[in-house]
């Protein structure tokens, strides 16, 4: 891919390693006007991957560059172009945290590097670029292919893995992401953590949305021995707190008190919970020491 500037004094390697910066070697940086062409060049080679892989919008750019903590390796030919050199290809990886499914359909949670987008141009295919370039990656990460994952891979990245790497059996995820077989087997339990399942609360009554709002009020306002006469979670209890109380159950009655009627109210109006009747055996307690000259 030619451009209009010298490509050799943007990048002074074969290959660049670009992130956040857009420096490329000590002759770009404090550089505004040289960084601007490394920009310029950063957005050229996402539109063309993006067109390349049929899609809608790219997903390199020198902006996109600039706010994620990715890496781009640049591959260039510096005697083409009249000796200006131009741009073969790129390289784009970073970490990612996935939740993938292992060989026994088991959540794993990990954060392994992601091959994130891959270009050559398609006037340089089939020339070797491809594998140069992705070596070299594999050699500065000090890392093997089997190990990373891949951001929706074409069927012609596919094929490149397939040809140079062995990489063929892929274990199916739910998500966008490839990964095969052997990023299990190698990694070791620090780098793959399982998801816990959630635990179930137990056995809970299937309440409706009314009485769930029930047991909200009456978890916010006090027993209906303590609360106001006539009060609107007085009548709530005496209403819902046989069925919705907590130990309450057809087959258990609750425990026997000593009656005491609660005052502006009738207690037999409807069974209350053992809650209730803990607190009012409290209060009657309280009373009649009171009464017996004890407090």
């Amino acid at each position: 891919m030619e451009f209009p500037f010298d490509i050799n004094t943007l990048f002074s390697e074969r290959v660049s390693i670009l992130d956040q910066t857009l420096v490329a070697g000590r002759k770009s940086a404090g550089r505004p006007d040289l960084q601007a062409h490394i920009a310029t060049v950063i957005d050229e080679l996402g539109r063309a991957s993006a067109k390349a892989q049929q899609l809608t919008a790219p997903i390199t750019s020198a902006s996109k560059l600039q706010s994620q903590r990715h890496q781009l390796y640049l591959l260039k030919d510096a005697e083409s172009n009249g000796g200006r050199g131009v741009v073969v290809g790129f390289l784009k990886v970073g970490y990612k945290k996935l939740f993938l499914l292992d060989l026994q359909g088991v959540h794993i949670e990990t954060e392994p590097l992601c091959v994130l987008d891959f270009y050559i141009a398609e006037n340089l295919q089939r020339h070797g670029y491809g594998q140069e370039l992705f070596d070299f990656m594999l050699q500065h990460k000090n890392l093997e292919p089997v190990l990373m994952a891949y951001d929706r891979p074409s069927p012609k990245f596919l094929s490149f893995l397939a040809k140079h790497y062995c990489l063929t059996r892929s274990v199916p995820q739910v998500n966008n992401f490839v990964v095969f077989e052997g990023f299990f087997l190698n990694r070791s339990a620090a780098q793959l953590r399982k998801v816990p399942l959630k635990k179930l609360d137990g056995e809970i009554k299937p309440y409706s949305l009314m009485e769930r709002e029930v047991v909200r009020q009456e978890q916010r306002v006090l027993p209906w021995p303590f609360a106001p006469p006539h009060s609107p979670q007085r009548l709530v209890s005496s209403q819902y707190s046989h069925s919705l109380s907590v130990g309450s159950s057809p087959s258990r009655a609750p425990p026997r008190v000593a009656p005491v009627s609660a005052p502006g109210g009738n207690r037999d109006q409807s069974p209350q919970s053992p809650l209730i009747d803990r607190c009012r055996a409290r209060r009657t307690s309280s009373l009649n020491r009171s009464q017996l000259g004890f407090d």
